[in-house]
């Protein structure tokens, strides 16, 4: 199946992962503008009222952009929903969304219907992120356009399947748009999901240690310093399940290793002014982190990846292995 066609304009085979806080204007324009698809939750949007602010921001500065060089136009941006029931802000989200027709929309915790059709009636497509192939089924039977795979390792909310059989298992059914997370953060990983079926490497963390980025400057350096082993994967404190920096969890007076379990029922996402989320503190990050050495701009760091891809390119049509299965003219 052909991609659709707002998904044929990315330049590069990389959507950047809306992040709790983290993903504001300023990221979402720079991923863009480098040639990923940079994409942000409505609600870091508040007061609610600020996300049609910051849709005009966006809409209007990419415009610019596309005017101003006609040979690399910026990539589409994204919007993610959480269509979770305690997400009191959804509908009011949605008809602002609607107004500005965001190319592509990202929904998460609930596949639904009726908002995959508003997507669609303003023209948009809709990913779902999944973490199984049961969710994936379920997705596209109530008419997503494509899914976000989320396996093992990525950061933020997270499955535990291994990338590869998840890819694996849904692609013997589904041949449409497809993106890959989990632990991806070099070019050469990137090359190693579209090998593996993806159409997209879907990254969040690696974007987190940039200069746009809207996280504390600990929390970067947090990320520079870490690699895996600093990574624990606990529900306490969304419902979901999700890897965390332990460095951030000590910080908040826990110990990481013995963390209990949350009740899912106590999830919310809803949009008020005064509530503080007790987890706001706790930082989201995915187990890719060992190869993101410092803080830079989104340019540079799409930019790495970028001759990462063209190098993993070289190697793999130098493989005599490959040159054997006609792969040499990568």
């Amino acid at each position: 199946m052909a991609l659709p066609a707002v998904l044929q304009r990315v330049p590069l085979p990389i959507i950047g992962a809306p992040m709790f806080i983290i993903s504001h204007p300023q990221l979402v324009i720079e991923q863009c503008k480098a040639g990923v698809v940079g994409s942000m939750p409505a609600l870091n949007a508040r007061p609610a009222s600020q996300l049609d602010e910051w849709l005009a921001e966006i809409t209007e500065t990419l415009a610019a952009w596309d005017r101003d060089h006609p040979d690399r136009p910026a990539a589409p941006f994204a919007i993610n929903q959480i269509v979770h029931k305690s997400n009191d802000r959804l509908e009011q989200d949605m008809a602002v969304c609607a107004r500005y027709k965001v190319p592509i929309v990202i929904t998460s915790l609930g596949a639904r219907s009726d908002v995959f059709e508003a997507v669609h009636g303003w023209g948009g497509v809709v990913l779902h992120d999944i973490i199984n192939n049961t969710f994936a089924h379920k997705a596209m039977d109530k008419g997503a356009d494509g899914l976000i795979a989320v396996a093992a390792g990525a950061g933020g909310h997270a499955g535990v399947k291994s990338p590869f059989a998840l890819v694996q298992e849904i692609r013997e059914w589904f041949d449409g748009p497809l993106a890959l997370s989990g632990a991806i953060a070099t070019g050469h990983a990137v090359l190693a999901a579209l090998a593996a079926g993806a159409d997209f490497a879907y990254i969040g963390s690696a974007f987190i240690a940039t200069s746009e980025a809207r996280a504390s400057e600990a929390y970067k350096q947090c990320i520079v310093d870490s690699n895996s082993d600093d990574i624990v994967y606990t529900s306490l404190f969304t419902g979901v399940p999700g890897n965390y920096l332990k460095p951030s969890i000590r910080n908040a007076g826990m110990d990481p290793d013995h963390l209990p379990e949350s009740d899912p029922s106590k999830m919310d996402f809803g949009g008020g002014e005064g509530s503080k989320k007790a987890w706001k503190d706790i930082w989201g990050c995915g187990q890719g982190i060992g190869a993101v050495r410092a803080v830079v701009p989104v340019a540079e760091r799409v930019a790495q990846w970028r001759a990462e891809m063209a190098a993993g390119c070289q190697r793999l049509a130098a493989m005599r292995s490959l040159a054997r299965l006609g792969c040499a003219d990568l």
